[in-house]
């Protein structure tokens, strides 16, 4: 299988007042026509990753890699028009609440719309089918009446996958989906990982899904990148988790609740400051 995306030791620095953080360091992974899980708490970094793909880390961070590639094009050294022209086209980001992510002030069509007229020369009218369309294809019932609604006219469910309409209006090759089912509830959740599911499957994308769930992840996923302290500590088939050898991930794996085994307390993860150089 082709590599689709390549990054080689990406990092990310931000400047503060009291110094330089370094928010991503040397991550390095491939990704092909696949499920890819980055998983970590708050802070290791996984956003910042998604983010740095996209071309989307604030102007005043610092951004380097050996490597980062999009389909034999080096996402570093393209210009900011071309980088414009592949975010939201052939690279996409599903991001983490539709509440603040959708604008409150533009219908859901609308915003579709413009997303997909800002990549392709269409009619008004095509546009519109190709929206309502997309907004059936993500399981929205009665897409027309949705088409016109505005962001707080619809459930947090309805909103992400309007979201993720919007995103996959133009056919992108790779989709970033970061925290995209944390503000659902369970059976929500499972909807919209069946609409991605569906979506990879069928239109052969390139999926990278960032999450702090690691059940969730290993359930979806197809291979896991676990990350702590802004670097990856370790990367493994989603059906081996149970065999990880860092001990953070076996820490994680050990913290989420088990049915068949009564804790009490949940135990706590026994931090190693050697996890973090």
């Amino acid at each position: 299988m082709s590599a689709l995306l390549t990054v080689k030791d990406l990092r990310v620095q931000f400047p503060t007042r009291t110094g330089v953080v370094d928010a991503v360091r040397g991550v390095s992974f491939t990704l092909g026509r696949e499920r890819l899980g980055i998983v970590g708490e708050s802070g290791s970094g996984k956003s910042q990753t998604g983010r740095a793909i996209m071309g989307l880390t604030p102007p005043h961070a610092t951004i380097t890699a050996d490597t980062l590639n999009f389909d034999g094009m080096d996402l570093l050294d393209i210009s900011a028009k071309e980088r414009r022209n592949l975010r939201g086209n052939r690279i996409a980001m599903i991001l983490q609440d539709p509440k603040y992510s959708l604008n409150p002030v533009m219908s859901i069509g609308r915003q579709i719309v413009e997303t997909l007229r800002t990549h392709e020369k269409v009619s008004k009218a095509e546009a519109r089918k190709r929206a309502i369309d997309m907004l059936a294809a993500v399981q929205i019932r009665d897409p027309e009446r949705v088409f016109n609604l505005y962001p707080h006219e619809v459930s947090g469910g309805m909103g992400q996958r309007a979201m993720i309409a919007m995103m996959l209006i133009t056919g992108p090759e790779l989709l970033i989906a970061d925290e995209p089912t944390s503000a659902l509830d369970v059976t929500v959740q499972l909807d919209v990982l069946r609409i991605l599911d569906d979506l990879v499957r069928d239109r052969g994308m390139g999926l990278i899904f960032i999450s702090h769930d690691l059940r969730l992840v290993s359930s979806f996923c197809d291979r896991v990148i676990v990350m702590y302290a802004g670097r990856v500590v370790e990367e493994i088939a989603a059906t081996d988790l149970q065999n990880a050898k860092h001990p953070y991930t076996r820490g994680l794996m050990n913290c989420m609740p088990q049915i068949s085994n009564d804790r009490h307390p949940l135990p706590v993860l026994d931090r190693k400051p050697e996890w973090a150089l």
